[in-house]
C-alpha cells in the first residue's frame, strides 16, 4: 500500500457516487430508536423504486442531534462529494416513511416530514475537528475512511518525518489530552519517546463510564479508523509495535465496527507488517473491560489489560516508566486519539489557533439532561457555558436553568450565575469542577442539589474497588449523611462532619476515583448551601 493506491482508492469511491446520497444515522441512539428498520427500509425502496441510477444510500455514523432520531440526511453530491449548503435534515423518520424519503431524494423536498432547521447554532457554532467525519463516512467501510482523507497524515508521518518531529508537531500544538485530566499530550509522548524499554505499548482508554456521557461511544462507532490511525502515529512516535484499545463491554456496537475496523485495515496493509512499506509494524487488539468504573483509571486499566483485578497501584512509577508488563506505555483517550490526524494534515499552528492560549482545540461535550438540544457537539475552548447552554442547547424547554453538571462524578456543579465563565480547564477548575471526558448535564428548578450529591456519592460508593479505606468507607459514610440529610434527620454537626469527610477522602485516597468523589458534595455546598440547610433539623432552644 502506499499513496498512490490511497488516492486511488478515495477516486473510486468519489467515482461511484450517486447525483443524491441518502444517509442514515446508524448511530447506537439512533438505532435505539429504530434507525436500523429505517436504514432496512430505505434500502427496500431504493430498489423497488428503480432510483438506484441518481439515489444511493448511506449508512453513517452519529449526526450529532441525538434527541430528534432517527435521522435522515439527503443531500446533493453530483460533484462527488457532498454540498453542505443544499443537504435536508429529516427528523424522527419512521420506517414507513421511506417511500416519501426516496421520492424527495429523485425529485425535491419532502414538505410533509419534519426537518431540522440546520441553520441552528446547534449547528452553526460547533467547530468540528474531531467530529468532522461523524455523519459523513460509512463507518464499516474502510474505503469511505480513505475518500475522507484517512490515513494520508500516516502516511506523511512514515515516509517525510522522524518520530522525534512528530512529537514535536504534537507538543506544538497545545494539545492536552481530553481524557479529564488535561495533561499536556506532547509531553506524554516524548517521555515515552525517551524511555528505555525493551518494548513499547500504545493503550486508547474507551472505558467511558460517567453517566450521561457518550462521547467516546459516539466517535468510536461513527469513525473507528480515526482512532486507530491515530494510535498508529503515536506508535510510529513513541517506538511502540503493539496497541491495545480498552472498552466497555456495555459498547457492542462500538465492539463490533472497531473489529471490522481493525480486520480491513489489516488487510489493506494498513496494520501490521511494513506499513506504507517502511520499517513500521504496528498491530491493535481489543480488551473489552466488565464494566467497573474505576478501570479508567490508568493503573486499574493495565491491570485488567494484564488479566488482573482491576484494582489502582500508587503513582509513581507512571506508565511512561512502568507500564504494561512492566514496560513503558503511552495511554491516552479516543478523542485525544482522534484529534492526532488533522493535526498531522494541517499542521500544529492550524492546531493552536482554536481556543485559547493554555487550551487549545475544541471539546466534544455529550450535552445532556433538561436542555432543547440533546446530542452531541464539539465546540472551540473557551466558548461559554451560556453560549454552549443556551445557544446551541436551545435552553430549557420548560423552565430555567439552574446549573450546569461538568465532569461527572469527578465534577462539580455550575450554578446559572456563572454561565458565562469560559470552558477551558483553568475556569472550571476554579469554580470547583472539571473538564472531564465531557459529560455536560443541563438542570433546572426541579433539580435538587441534596439529591443531585446523593446520585453522584451513590455512583462513586458502588463503583469503588475496596482496594483503599478512604474511599471504600467514606464513600459510604458520605453516602449516609447525604441521604439523611435528604430525610430531614441531620443536624448541623451532621453537616460539618460530610465537609470533614469530604477533605479526609479528597486528600487520602488512593486513585483518582477516591480523590474526586467529594467533588459534586463540595461544589453543591459551595454554591447551594441552603438547599442543604434547609433541610437540616432546627436546633430547639429550652426556656
Amino acid at each position: 500500500m502506499d499513496k498512490s493506491e490511497l488516492q486511488a482508492i478515495a477516486g473510486k469511491e468519489r467515482g461511484a457516487r450517486k447525483p443524491v446520497c441518502v444517509s442514515c444515522c446508524t448511530a447506537a441512539g439512533c438505532l435505539s430508536a429504530g434507525g436500523g428498520d429505517v436504514m432496512d427500509s430505505l434500502r427496500e425502496e431504493l430498489s423497488a423504486s428503480g432510483a438506484s441510477q441518481k439515489v444511493e444510500v448511506r449508512a453513517v455514523g452519529c449526526m450529532k442531534l441525538c434527541s430528534r432520531g432517527p435521522l435522515v440526511r439527503v443531500e446533493d453530491t453530483s460533484d462527488g462529494r457532498p454540498v453542505a449548503d443544499g443537504a435536508r435534515l429529516y427528523e424522527k423518520i419512521k420506517p414507513s416513511q421511506a417511500p416519501v424519503l426516496i421520492r424527495a431524494a429523485g425529485e425535491g423536498e419532502a414538505a410533509e416530514l419534519p426537518m431540522v432547521d440546520l441553520s441552528h447554532p446547534f449547528f452553526t457554532r460547533q467547530r468540528p475537528i474531531v467530529l468532522e467525519n461523524c455523519g459523513v463516512v460509512e463507518p464499516e467501510r474502510i474505503e469511505s475512511y480513505i475518500e475522507a482523507d484517512g490515513y494520508l497524515a500516516l502516511h506523511k508521518v512514515l515516509r517525510d518525518m522522524t518520530p522525534e518531529e512528530v512529537v514535536k508537531t504534537i507538543t506544538q500544538s497545545g494539545l492536552r489530552g481530553r481524557g479529564g485530566a488535561g495533561f499536556p499530550t506532547g509531553i506524554k509522548w516524548s517521555l515515552v519517546a525517551k524511555a528505555i524499554s525493551e518494548k513499547k505499548y500504545i493503550v486508547c482508554n474507551a472505558d467511558e463510564g460517567d453517566p450521561g456521557a457518550f462521547m467516546d461511544r459516539s466517535v468510536l462507532e461513527s469513525d473507528p479508523h480515526r482512532v486507530l490511525e491515530g494510535m498508529a502515529i503515536a506508535a510510529y512516535a513513541v517506538g511502540a509495535s503493539e496497541g491495545y484499545i480498552y472498552i466497555r463491554g456495555e459498547y457492542p456496537l462500538a465492539i463490533n465496527r472497531l473489529q471490522t475496523a481493525i480486520r480491513t485495515a489489516r488487510r489493506l496493509g494498513l496494520l501490521g507488517s511494513r506499513i506504507f512499506e517502511a520499517p513500521f509494524d504496528f498491530n491493535v487488539d481489543l480488551r473489552i473491560g466488565a464494566g467497573a468504573f474505576v478501570c479508567g483509571e490508568e493503573t486499574a486499566l493495565m491491570a485488567s489489560i494484564e488479566g488482573r483485578r482491576g484494582n489502582p497501584s500508587p503513582r509513581p512509577p507512571y506508565p511512561a516508566e512502568h507500564g504494561l508488563w512492566g514496560h513503558s506505555t503511552l495511554i491516552n483517550n479516543v478523542e485525544t486519539f482522534a484529534n492526532i490526524a488533522p493535526i498531522l494534515r494541517r499542521g500544529a499552528e492550524w492546531f493552536a489557533s482554536v481556543g485559547t492560549e493554555k487550551s487549545k482545540g475544541t471539546k466534544v461535550f455529550a450535552l445532556a439532561g433538561k436542555i432543547a438540544n440533546t446530542g452531541l457537539i464539539e465546540v472551540p475552548m473557551g466558548i461559554t457555558l451560556r453560549e454552549i447552554v443556551e445557544e446551541i442547547g436551545g435552553g430549557d424547554p420548560d423552565g430555567q436553568v439552574k446549573a450546569v453538571q461538568t465532569g461527572g462524578p469527578s465534577g462539580g456543579c455550575i450554578p446559572a450565575r456563572h454561565l458565562d465563565t469560559p470552558v477551558d480547564y483553568e475556569s472550571l477548575a476554579e469554580l470547583g469542577s472539571i473538564m472531564g471526558s465531557g459529560g455536560m448535564i443541563v438542570m433546572d428548578d426541579s433539580n435538587n442539589m441534596v439529591d443531585v450529591a446523593r446520585f453522584f456519592m451513590q455512583f462513586c460508593m458502588d463503583e469503588s474497588c475496596g482496594k483503599c479505606l478512604p474511599c471504600r468507607a467514606g464513600t459510604v459514610q458520605m453516602h449516609g449523611l447525604l441521604e439523611k440529610i435528604r430525610d430531614r434527620r441531620a443536624t448541623a454537626d451532621d453537616l460539618a462532619l460530610l465537609e470533614e469527610l469530604c477533605d479526609v477522602v479528597k486528600y487520602t485516597s488512593l486513585c483518582g476515583l477516591g480523590q474526586t468523589a467529594p467533588n459534586p458534595v463540595l461544589s453543591t455546598l459551595r454554591f447551594f448551601r441552603h438547599e442543604y440547610e434547609e433541610l437540616l433539623q432546627k436546633e430547639v432552644t429550652l426556656a
